[in-house]
């Protein structure tokens, strides 16, 4: 186990998800949360993969890092927000025909489950908020 290495990955989520409640509170653009939101839950998720030691992916797909953490079940509609989190970090961000704003219904709801798997897995790793700040 790896403790120093999930705490390392932990900072940066928190940073990032920290980012994006400020942001959300603000009212500020839906995209630039979106992006943080998705770095966050990434990180979160790496983290338990350098606890245990194991190679981190070079992925910002979200359920394919899921995938590999067996310690960690998420419900349908998480995983389905899994799905919509990974698109705020994709290519398709850059300005084209296609390009809006994610609704900030949407954010919310990938907002609420970043804090969740956040604090799951800092629970889960017997980490406290007081060694991440």
């Amino acid at each position: 186990m790896n403790k120093q290495a999930a705490i390392e990955w932990l900072i940066i989520s928190y940073h990032d998800l920290k980012s994006a409640q400020i942001l959300y509170e603000a009212n500020h653009y839906t995209d630039s949360i979106g992006s943080d939101l998705q770095q966050s839950i990434e990180k979160a998720l790496k983290s338990m993969i350098a606890f245990n030691n194991k190679k981190i992916p070079k992925s910002h797909d979200l359920y394919e890092v899921y995938s590999l953490i067996a310690e960690l079940t998420l419900h349908d509609e998480d995983i389905k927000l899994l799905y919509i989190a990974t698109e705020y970090l994709k290519e398709e961000r850059y300005p084209n025909p296609h390009y809006s704003l994610p609704p900030r219904e949407e954010i919310k709801r990938v907002l609420t489950m970043a804090e969740m798997i956040f604090e799951d897995v800092c629970e889960m790793l017997e980490i406290k908020l007081t060694e991440i700040k």
